[in-house]
């Protein structure tokens, strides 16, 4: 059998390992637009901090594949998707291939949002989506004093840390009310009010506006304008304002699209043409609460589903029944993470929704190292169910979540949670650990 696979980053690289272990005869080739395979997006903005090296963000290099007997084609645009024929078409410089496959898997990822900013191609506004976007960004950062970054999600905030370490002023520019849009309202203010605190001199928030030009000067963009009337100087910017699925492919070749333009997929990563596949951040997922289909682009869900494809492609199946949205990151010591539903999700899918909001120690409050955090859990009052937490704050917030997760994917309920036997001791966790303190808020507030 020969396998063709477009794109592999996470995805597609996975997949393609998975399949060669599990059947080494299979042919397998992977076309990909990139100069990398096989890399970690997600590690970049630690690499532009300066914190790890370029090299240890590949995972395997193209030369390590072919070792094992997968043919990697670097700088290949695949252009067409010729299905009645099972063919793809390949554009490279000059060259124009035609490439027969049995089977083929579409890993082509997502691409950064350009907002209409007029000159937004100034030779200083960069997007974070390759290595190559990360070795750019960090060139620029050692030379500069001042940043802007046009949008406050997960990598936005990241990189603010990356340039506040290297000692930048940073602007950061959200057109959402507030930074974090994914988190609730009350807990993205307190996550905004702890950066400020730390960074008073460094750091400039701006919610409810966006830009709408930037001021060039041979060039180079010098001064950024704002729907507000906002004018800041900066020596570059980055632009952080989400991502979209790259389904063009897919779309022309008349495979069916899901939410937002994600290629529909069934839990063994099939499309509407059984002999193709779709994985990672172009591919539609589904909620494994709601059971409805959703997009929240993550590494680790694209591993997951290479995995996925791979063994369907070799005659097993285990089926990827979905997210829970589960993500994580930090502001130097300060953790920000969550899993489920927010409360303003959950209101959309349970009519009687109930909440618990606890600020405690991690640990038990006479050890030197206690520090603080924040849960939030929603719950649905007419059985129980939990439907997601947030957690945030310097102590250790993630434990937490992943606590929530894996009641979550068994579709656990307060009631669970308040039976759970966690373990206790004072350098671990306080008597009473602040899940089971709000918990016990939502349960009371159920049974009133």
């Amino acid at each position: 059998m020969k396998i063709v696979i477009i794109g592999a980053v996470a995805a597609g690289s996975k997949c393609a390992a998975k399949l060669k272990r599990d059947n080494p005869n299979f042919e397998i080739e992977i076309y990909t637009e990139d100069d990398h395979i096989s890399y970690s997006a997600c590690g970049m903005p630690y690499f532009i901090e300066g914190m790890v090296k370029y090299e240890d963000l590949i995972a395997r290099t193209p030369e390590e594949f072919e070792k094992n007997g997968i043919k990697v084609f670097l700088k290949h645009k695949v252009t067409e998707i010729i299905r009645r024929e099972k063919k793809i078409r390949v554009t490279n410089k000059d060259n124009h291939l035609v490439v027969k496959y049995d089977k083929l898997v579409i890993a082509t990822g997502a691409t950064p949002i350009t907002p209409p900013i007029k000159n937004v191609k100034a030779k200083n506004v960069f997007s974070l989506r390759t290595l190559e976007d990360a070795k750019n960004i960090r060139e620029i950062m050692l030379t500069s004093k001042t940043a802007t970054i046009v949008g406050g999600g997960y990598i936005g905030i990241e990189l603010m840390e990356a340039f506040v370490k290297n000692g930048l002023k940073v602007n950061l520019i959200e057109f959402s009310p507030q930074i974090l849009p994914v988190f609730d309202f009350e807990i993205a203010e307190l996550i905004k009010a702890h950066i400020l605190k730390k960074e008073k001199e460094n750091v400039n928030i701006i919610t409810s506006d966006g830009v709408v030009e930037f001021v060039l000067e041979n060039g180079i963009a010098k001064k950024i304008l704002t729907q507000k009337g906002n004018e800041l100087e900066s020596d570059f910017v980055v632009i952080c304002a989400g991502v979209r699925p790259n389904s063009e492919l897919a779309r022309a070749s008349g495979l069916e699209l899901g939410i937002k333009n994600t290629i529909k997929v069934n839990s063994l990563m099939q499309t509407s043409d059984s002999d193709i596949y779709a994985v990672g951040d172009c591919a539609e997922k589904t909620n494994v609460i709601t059971q409805k289909p959703a997009w929240i682009p993550m590494g680790s869900t694209a591993n997951k589903e290479g995995r996925t494809a791979a063994l369907t492609l070799s005659g097993k199946k285990e089926p990827f029944e979905g997210i829970l949205g589960s993500a994580v990151t930090r502001y130097f010591d300060f953790t920000v993470a969550m899993t489920g539903l927010t409360q303003k999700e959950a209101e959309k899918n349970c009519q009687n929704i109930i909440t618990a909001t606890v600020t405690k120690e991690d640990i038990v409050s006479f050890m030197p190292n206690a520090k603080s955090i924040t849960v939030k859990i929603v719950a649905c009052k007419d059985n129980g169910k939990i439907l997601g937490a947030q957690a945030i704050g310097c102590g250790d917030a993630i434990q937490r979540i992943n606590s929530i997760a894996a009641l979550l994917q068994t579709k656990g309920t307060v009631f669970d949670l308040l039976n759970l036997d966690l373990p206790y001791a004072p350098p671990y966790s306080p008597t009473i650990d602040p899940l089971l303190s709000a918990a016990q808020i939502i349960f009371n507030k159920a049974n009133k």
